[in-house]
């Protein structure tokens, strides 16, 4: 028989025929097309072949014209190794099971263990992963990967340095870092403070040191604020500077904002598709069908699959399909200019101190060309504008 598989899956079977008639119903199943082959002789009265499953029936309609005695010997190939397989379903039911419940169990959260961290400390932290999911009992398919864990944790506990995320098989490993009080200030060597800009001094507090300038004063870039020289000639003594000294600076930003633009946009429409990965072979499990988004970005998160300890070569993946479309955005100019400033102000708080406050603006140039709104403003902002200047002996006031 020339193709094996299709006998394998369509199924054959061993026969013996035994009768004085043997050789004229063998020639009979060849002249009706009857395939058998490994035929061979046993004995003078009996011959074994081969045949196919799905010929039987045509065997026995002409054996009724022969004096015959027709056995099956064995039978091979799907159709009887399946019914092996249901005889022994009890069997293989139960070893299915046992290898589904301790799949289930090897990927289920036992136990969670949080290293250097004060019992407070540690508390808080097991509140927060009760609020993120994690807890004993949770399956892991479920949770975030360790990375996303640990940056959520660190930027929802303001009292962690640092935390590290370990999955070892079952068990969650966090190791914490706390943030310490800090040590109180080194005593500082005497020193003035010194402007960085030039500005308007609008208001001061000097800590320690003789401050040099007034209020409405305008002062240039490195001009001594506070002096760390303090007494008069006859008793002088050098002291640290510490302080604060505002004043009203000045910058200048130059934008531009096109009146037309293109961008793509998320439009809240997403569909979620589960499958098993045995490498690069995907199993769907939900979300079937093809995506009907025209555009789309997809984001997958992989999760393994234990067994015992063992990492299994399969893994559980969820991916998140969403639709974006794109969006052509038209300003008016007076749009177009309030986006321009809006802009400008973002990119001066990106410049200046998180504590110096904007308290005007005023826009120099404003002009309209070839689709754009070209725009350049000058704004005003209060800052520290103080920097320590160590003193050197010898430096003359």
């Amino acid at each position: 028989m020339k193709n094996q598989w299709i006998t394998f899956f369509g199924g054959k079977i061993h026969v013996k025929v035994e009768g004085k008639g043997v050789e004229r119903l063998i020639n009979q199943l060849t002249r009706s097309h009857l395939t058998i082959w490994n035929v061979k002789r046993q004995g003078t009265t009996a011959i074994t072949f081969f045949m196919r499953l799905q010929d039987l029936h045509k065997l026995r309609h002409q054996s009724r014209k022969y004096d015959c005695k027709i056995s099956f010997l064995n039978g091979q190939g799907a159709p009887f190794l399946w019914k092996r397989v249901l005889k022994n379903s009890g069997f293989f039911t139960g070893f299915l099971l046992f290898f589904i419940v301790i799949t289930i169990l090897s990927n289920i959260i036992w136990g969670i263990q949080i290293k250097g961290a004060s019992p407070q400390l540690e508390h808080q932290i097991r509140k927060e992963l009760d609020k993120l999911g994690i807890y004993i009992g949770k399956l892991q398919f479920f949770v975030d990967d360790v990375e996303t864990i640990q940056r959520k944790l660190e930027d929802r506990i303001p009292e962690l340095t640092w935390i590290g995320v370990e999955l070892n098989g079952t068990t969650f490993h966090f190791q914490v870092v706390e943030k310490t009080i800090p040590e109180p200030p080194e005593k500082k060597s005497p020193q003035d403070l010194v402007a960085t800009k030039k500005a308007v001094i609008v208001d001061t507090f000097v800590e320690n040191g003789q401050q040099m300038v007034k209020i409405n004063q305008y002062v240039k870039k490195g001009q001594l604020l506070v002096s760390g020289t303090i007494g008069n000639e006859h008793n002088e003594k050098q002291v640290a500077a510490i302080g604060k000294i505002y004043g009203k600076t000045w910058y200048k930003s130059t934008v531009e904002m096109p009146l037309e633009s293109d961008f793509q946009v998320y439009t809240g429409k997403e569909k979620r598709k589960y499958s098993l990965n045995f490498g690069s072979v995907k199993v769907p499990l939900w979300g079937f069908g093809k995506i009907e988004y025209k555009e789309y970005d997809s984001e997958k998160e992989p999760h393994k699959i234990n067994f015992i300890k063992w990492s299994l070569p399969v893994k559980y993946e969820e991916t998140t399909v969403r639709e974006k479309e794109n969006v052509k955005r038209k300003y008016s100019e007076k749009q177009a200019i309030d986006a321009a400033k809006e802009k400008a102000r973002n990119d001066l708080k990106s410049k200046i101190p998180t504590d110096a406050k904007v308290v005007d603006e005023y826009v120099l140039h404003e002009k309209v060309e070839n689709g754009k709104v070209n725009l350049s403003i000058y704004f005003q902002v209060i800052e520290n504008i103080a920097i320590e200047k160590p003193i050197i002996q010898g430096d003359i006031e």
